[in-house]
């Protein structure tokens, strides 16, 4: 038995996955990101946005129902926080600052049930894979996501050896990784740390994937060979969008402020 993943599908055929970041606790705007043309999952950002626990069953569901994947992202590494995140339905998981090979592990050993790993057992609420019960136990320690995010240097000095742990996906977080490393975001010493991790990932045959604020972005890092781009967040889009319509009607072209900016 398999579970109904959409990522999952795409990223074994081999396809880009274009993704949106959400923030705001709203099932209308998680729904409408997730029917949009091309979205294959949206991040549900319970460490830096709005979002808490108690929004994760009501998101992931909605974002599944509209045909993407919901991936959750939980405030750390710690068991409980992975443990009621995938217990709410989502299609995966992603971990910020996973920092050494060693912590990699114990994510790994979260997200699975025994024998491979420590989850425990308690799947009441994930409808959104399409799977209840014992038939969604057997197949989840295969079939979900399980992302990783790189942003800091030890990271990147250990990737080989995270690149061999049960995981599917590490996940560059750019901003965090260019601040941890004292560099320039953008800059050769950062580009050159993720064409690190990139060549690692495909070395180990793992998804490489990155953040990044707008198509042109974007557009850049499929070319250069990730697999799985975050392409905006909900707050950018919807900024964005306003501040242009109304610099347009005032005559007065701006750019709006950015959420993730340096």
């Amino acid at each position: 038995m398999v579970l109904s993943i959409p990522l999952r599908q795409k990223l074994t055929a081999g396809e880009q996955a274009a993704g949106a970041w959400l923030t705001l606790p709203s099932t209308a705007i998680a729904g409408t990101i997730a029917r949009t043309p091309n979205v294959s999952w949206v991040l549900i950002d319970a460490e830096h946005g709005l979002i808490n626990d108690t929004h994760l069953y009501d998101l992931a569901n909605t974002v599944a129902a509209n045909g993407a994947s919901p991936i959750v992202r939980v405030p750390s590494e710690e068991t409980w926080l992975i443990k009621r995140a995938l217990d709410s339905g989502a299609h995966g998981l992603m971990v910020p600052m996973a920092n050494s090979a060693e912590i990699v592990r114990g994510i790994v050993r979260a997200t699975k049930y025994p024998p491979v790993g420590i989850r425990g057992f308690g799947p009441m609420f994930t409808s959104a894979t399409g799977v209840l019960g014992g038939g969604y136990a057997l197949a989840a320690n295969n079939d979900l996501v399980i992302s990783v995010q790189i942003e800091h240097p030890q990271a990147v000095a250990e990737i080989d050896e995270i690149c061999q742990e049960g995981i599917d996906v590490v996940f560059i977080g750019p901003f965090d990784l260019a601040l941890s490393m004292g560099v320039q975001f953008g800059g050769e010493e950062h580009e050159a740390a993720i064409a690190k991790i990139l060549a690692s990932a495909k070395k180990h045959g793992k998804i490489a994937a990155i953040f990044c604020l707008n198509g042109e972005q974007a557009a850049k890092r499929f070319a250069q060979g990730f697999q799985m781009v975050s392409v905006t967040t909900d707050i950018d889009t919807i900024t964005a969008s306003f501040a242009h319509e109304l610099s347009v009607a005032s005559g007065n072209v701006q750019d709006a402020a950015k959420g993730y900016n340096l």
